[in-house]
Order: C-alpha cells, then sequence, then structure tokens
C-alpha cells in the first residue's frame, strides 16, 4: 500500500468518476497545476493504483441477458486440479469474475450470458464434464440492486 495525500485522493475520485478526464480537468478539479497533475498521475499509474482505463459496456444494451453466479466444488484439493480449474475459468470469457472461498463451494464465478440457454451450455458443456470439478450450482440474478466498481475513497486516510 503506498501513501496518498489530499491530491492524489482528489485525483482519484475525479477518475473514479470520469476516467476520461484531460489532464487539465483533472488538475482543475484537484487544485493543481496541470504539471504536477500530470506527474501525480503518472505516479499513481506506475504505481499500480491506477490499474487501467476501459469503456463501461451496457451488458443489456448488447444482448447479455443473463447475469448467474455459479459455485463450483473440486473433485480434489490438490495444485494440480486447482491450477487445471483456475485454467479452464481463464479461458472463458462468460465467467467476468472468479473467487476461491472459505465454505462448502470452493469457487464462485459470476458469469454473464445472452439467455438461459448459454447458461446450460456453460455449467452442462464445459464446467461439469471437467475434469477438476465434482459439484456444480448455479443461481440466476432476478434484479441487480447494485453494480459497482468505485472504491470507498472516504475510508482512506490522507498520509
Amino acid at each position: 500500500m503506498i501513501s496518498v495525500d489530499a491530491f492524489d485522493l482528489k485525483i482519484l475520485r475525479a477518475l473514479q468518476d470520469d476516467g476520461r478526464l484531460t489532464n487539465q480537468e483533472l488538475a482543475d478539479l484537484a487544485g493543481l497545476s496541470a504539471s504536477q497533475c500530470s506527474r501525480r498521475r503518472m505516479r499513481l499509474e506506475e504505481e499500480k493504483v491506477i490499474a487501467g482505463y476501459h469503456a463501461d459496456l451496457s451488458s443489456e444494451a448488447l444482448g447479455f441477458g443473463v447475469i448467474a453466479f455459479i459455485q463450483v466444488t473440486l473433485a480434489t484439493h490438490s495444485p494440480d486440479n486447482s491450477k487445471r480449474f483456475r485454467a479452464l475459468v481463464g479461458r472463458i470469457d462468460e465467467i467476468q469474475e472468479a473467487y476461491s472461498l472459505t465454505g462448502d463451494a470452493d469457487y464462485v464465478l459470476k458469469a454473464v450470458l445472452r439467455d438461459l440457454k448459454g447458461l446450460s451450455n456453460l455449467v452442462n458443456d464445459v464446467l461439469m464434464p471437467h475434469q477438476s470439478v465434482a459439484h456444480v450450482r448455479s443461481s440466476i440474478v432476478l434484479d441487480r440492486l447494485k453494480e459497482s466498481t468505485r472504491l470507498p475513497l472516504r475510508e482512506i486516510k490522507a498520509g
């Protein structure tokens, strides 16, 4: 974890709101000169505090109408089996997020799909037959209450 000051936090808050801000717009919001702001932004990028920039695409507008959370239990808990499962997950574009868990399931996956047939194919034709997998349980999202990639920057004390 790196130390950030009040100016860095202003820059990060502004970029969370709009990653397309020009350097001058960002400098104005942060109360810095354009050159100071540019140096700070570059440092935050180099230190991977700013991990990247991307367009936030609408899954619904592009026809991805189903979001599912899929719990997976592995057949065995060996390092090789875990590695095979992780490689499988890395190859599947429909899986947006994957987490290793404590508790009953070994992993939970967030998948976005065009329809229920796509979910069926993912579960029955890809995950279940894989040698690393013992059990799969899926839940379909009925309504999205909140979606955010924002970090609670107010929790960070300026250093």
